[in-house]
């Protein structure tokens, strides 16, 4: 029997303070981004910095491979990794192909090989050895998770010094190995345990100082012993999720605290159920003109309504705190600071946050009646439940908004929307299946039904909510997990799977995601959020006084 180890005295004196760590290598948060977004800028002036969205991708994507070394509480080093299957990390690519376009939404958890697409140190700091750190906890991801090894392609940034004096980068990378030229980054790479095997051309093209190449680096994990590539498989998890999608009547009231009990009722009714989200309709809140005098004009509407902006976030807030549960508020006509109206979601989680998503696309008769423009930005939003989007109404049959919200890591996208007519309706509900089968997610639809009087816009609606699904075998036989019935006032409520979208996107039938041709195309978004001089027509519309929907 082995003799327990004595326990090693302590140098502390009662009382005494341990000393706080200077520095800190832990998994990249969210939290994170913006202190990674200046650390990449200051590291890399010579290369294109990284979209916040990016980064949020990169570790919503897959967290576990994403680190961060924290020196005095500033982001000092950042490293990002995935998963991929060993056809695909050693096949010829480049940058943005295999990083999904820097989203890191190509990770598979089905691969057999650890990929790293990004690796930087501050430059200011020097003698503690972040850059070692990090590599430190890419190993120890690859044996905690059994993988075969470490690929990525290592920048050579003395080469184009060196250009003129050897063959190529080949004879480059030879030359580095035999010591005849000095190239730190390479030196560093080798120096940690790793091996050049080739060469990626064309890699980066915005790295000049590499002439667009990098150097094919492979560690092999020494624990594991492979003659054939072995494909890892993922356990059939559950990792449940309930959603309530209210199906709202617009019903006349007659002041602000009746509007507000009606939409109390159903927060309370679906906190009973346990829910983690409900989402209410597009313009929900159109009701709150039901008990003006006159029918006002589509700008003096606009006005009224923007004055209860204040209020109604805050209220929706307390709601979401006091009944634990995350509210997608529909959404709101609001005046911005700018002057500009725009057409607002106001999403309202359980831990008092209140984010906001704007409506990008706005309809023919808004932009005419209302003159709403359109918003800038599309991004995700982080929940206890993991991210989410939201798409209000005609956003959701523009494919590369969820597209964009699917590659930062969107597992469920909520689609409010006001719809006048089965047409219209019809329009977003066969967009919004298209777009949970695209992008592997859920979908959850929730119109406003029913009429207001003396309210323009509200003549007529037509609804049926519902929380759409991909179509595979984990789930709903019609990709349909739950529906309301047409036109008819009502909470639908339903638990999704997130566990069963992460096994689809690997192993499913087939696999929209993983399977999209990076090499052939892909979409740039413009993130300044500042388009000065652009403006919209004001054009004649193309049908009734009505949101027209869809």
């Amino acid at each position: 029997m082995a003799k327990a180890a004595k326990k090693r005295p302590s140098a502390r004196k009662a009382g005494e303070k341990v000393g706080k760590a200077r520095l800190i290598v832990r998994q990249a948060m969210i939290k994170d981004i913006r202190g990674i977004a200046a650390l990449v800028r200051r590291a890399y002036d010579d290369l294109p910095a990284y979209k916040q969205s990016e980064i949020r991708g990169q570790i919503n994507n897959f967290p576990q491979g994403c680190f961060v070394a924290l020196l005095d509480e500033q982001v000092v080093g950042y490293c990002a990794s995935m998963q991929l299957p060993e056809p695909v990390v050693f096949a010829p690519h480049d940058w943005d192909e295999i990083s999904g376009n820097g989203y890191g939404s190509r990770h598979d958890p089905t691969g057999d090989w650890l990929y790293g697409y990004e690796m930087c140190v501050d430059p200011k700091v020097r003698g503690v050895r972040i850059g070692r750190r990090l590599y430190e906890e890419r190993r120890a991801l690859a044996e905690e998770r059994e993988l075969t090894g470490i690929v990525f392609g290592g920048r050579m940034p003395n080469y184009r010094r060196h250009q003129r004096k050897v063959e190529g980068p080949q004879d480059y990378l030879d030359q580095v190995i035999a010591g005849k030229i000095h190239d730190p980054v390479l030196r560093f790479q080798l120096a940690n345990g790793f091996e050049a095997v080739g060469i990626l051309e064309g890699y980066l093209p915005e790295d000049k100082r590499s002439a667009g190449n990098a150097v094919k680096m492979v560690w092999r994990n020494p624990y594991i012993e492979r003659d054939t590539p072995v494909k890892m498989r993922i356990p059939r998890g559950v990792e449940s999720v309930r959603v309530a999608t209210c199906q709202l009547q617009a019903r006349a009231v007659k002041d602000y605290d009746e509007f507000l009990r009606a939409i109390r009722y159903f927060i309370d009714v679906a906190s009973d159920y346990e829910a983690d989200f409900i989402v209410f309709p597009e313009l929900f809140t159109l009701m709150l003109l039901s008990f003006e005098e006159e029918e006002l004009s589509p700008m003096e509407a606009i006005e009224r309504l923007s004055e209860y902006t204040p209020r109604l976030k805050t209220d929706i807030s307390d709601f979401a705190m006091r009944y634990n549960i995350n509210i997608i508020a529909g959404s709101h006509p609001t005046r911005m600071e700018d002057g500009d109206i725009h057409n607002v979601a106001y999403i309202c989680l359980r831990d008092g946050s209140v984010h906001e998503q704007e409506k990008i696309h706005p309809t023919p008769n808004e932009r005419y009646w209302w003159n709403i423009r359109g918003g800038d930005k599309i991004n995700v939003i982080q929940t206890d439940c993991g991210p989410i989007g939201v798409q209000i109404c005609y956003d959701s049959e523009f494919p590369e908004l969820s597209r964009k919200l699917a590659d930062e890591g969107a597992r469920i996208i909520f689609v409010p929307f006001c719809t006048d007519s089965r047409q219209g309706y019809l329009r977003v509900r066969y967009c919004s299946a298209a777009r949970a089968i695209e992008n592997q997610c859920f979908v959850v639809l929730s119109g406003n039904v029913g009429n207001l009087p003396n309210v323009a816009n509200m003549d007529i609606q037509y609804a049926q909510s519902c929380i759409l699904t991909p179509c595979d075998f984990p789930f709903a036989r019609d990709g349909i997990a739950a529906e309301a019935t047409e036109n008819v006032e009502t909470l639908t409520i339903s638990d999704v799977n997130l566990a069963d979208l992460s096994w689809a996107r690997a192993e499913g039938t087939v696999r929209n995601l993983a399977d999209r041709r990076f090499d052939l195309y892909r979409i740039e978004w413009d993130e300044d959020g500042d388009h000065p001089g652009k403006t919209r027509p004001r054009t004649e519309p193309l049908g009734p006084q009505s949101v027209g929907g869809g």
